[in-house]
């Protein structure tokens, strides 16, 4: 999208004599007349003109900071853009710099025909236009929110209901019962219709996006749908085998059994117990077997440990 203020090459509380005096720099330099080989000179002197157009009205300059630049092109089409707009001033710019009006005729079309309304705030006729009779805006969408939602791996997996807190754009707090799908990724947006923004002239509220952001978990980390688990085992267990109880996210630990001469930070596969929708397809649980070593011995493993060190183990 356009961004009109970097397209005149002034600050976003530039005046209207800044704006007037970058507008007649960039016409001198763009204008057809002066490059009459360069297409791309031509499109250029569109952009500038189509920047002043916005940003030398008042009106149509506030709504274009209200809602930025996708979402003033959202409301205003392009013939809303030059519908009304001074062209009479601009003509006598390019007087001034030497050329004729003219050019408007051949490159824009005949872009004069809005009318204007009290107060002098232009509207024009053309179905879609957010302003209706009398220059007075009509119904327009209130603008979009976006916020960060966060939740638990396993609020993410399963689902769940919550109160939240927002705060608006202006400060003020806004309560709203949420509704977690169960399933949902990192990066995920849930859409709620209508809290969004106020809508102008008695048009609909935007909508608010809650972008889900899945904090840490204590015990498993999320490796895209895989889940990896870290456990400690007794060093026994390793060298022996046996079986020990993994956390899943159904909640019930599961048996797994171990296999003999298993190393040091060796994994387990445990297929379909990873993250995804409950009863969908889901990645797998990766279990990572770590040694415990006990700090303290008691004298008859000590006695065991020496008799295993003599063993050459």
């Amino acid at each position: 999208m356009k961004d009109y203020y970097k397209v005149l090459g002034v600050e976003k509380n530039a005046n209207d004599a800044e704006i007037k005096k970058a507008f007649r720099d960039l016409a001198k330099k763009f204008h057809p007349d002066v490059n009459k080989d360069d297409p791309k000179a031509e499109e250029r002197f569109k952009e500038v003109n189509e920047a002043y157009a916005v940003l030398s009205d008042t009106e149509k300059r506030k709504q274009y900071d209200m809602y930025g630049a996708e979402g003033f092109r959202q409301r205003f089409s392009q013939e809303d853009i030059f519908a009304g707009a001074d062209f009479g001033s601009i003509n006598d710019i390019l007087g001034g710099l030497g050329f004729g009006g003219g050019v408007f005729g051949r490159i824009f079309g005949n872009r004069g025909g809005g009318r204007r309304g009290p107060g002098g705030f232009s509207y024009s006729s053309a179905q879609g236009n957010p302003f209706g009779q009398g220059g007075r805006p009509g119904p327009t969408k209130g603008q979009d929110f976006e916020s960060e939602l966060q939740v638990s791996l396993t609020e993410a997996f399963s689902g769940a209901k919550r109160r939240v807190t927002l705060q608006r754009p202006d400060g003020t707090p806004m309560e709203l019962n949420v509704k977690i799908p169960p399933g949902c990724k990192e990066g995920q947006k849930m859409r709620l219709s209508g809290k969004g923004g106020d809508g102008g002239g008695g048009g609909p509220s935007g909508d608010l996006f809650l972008v889900i952001k899945i904090v840490p978990d204590s015990q498993f980390e999320l490796d895209g749908q895989d889940l990896i688990h870290r456990q400690k085992v007794p060093l026994t267990t390793l060298v022996l085998g046996g079986e020990i109880q993994v956390p899943t996210l159904d909640s019930e630990p599961r048996p797994v059994k171990v296999k003999a001469g298993t190393p040091d930070g060796g994994r387990l596969r445990i297929r379909g117990q990873g993250f995804g929708k409950p009863g969908g397809r889901r990645g797998d649980l990766y279990v990572q077997l770590n040694v415990s070593i006990p700090r303290k011995l008691t004298p008859e493993q000590e006695v065991l440990f020496k008799s295993l060190q003599e063993e050459g183990f």
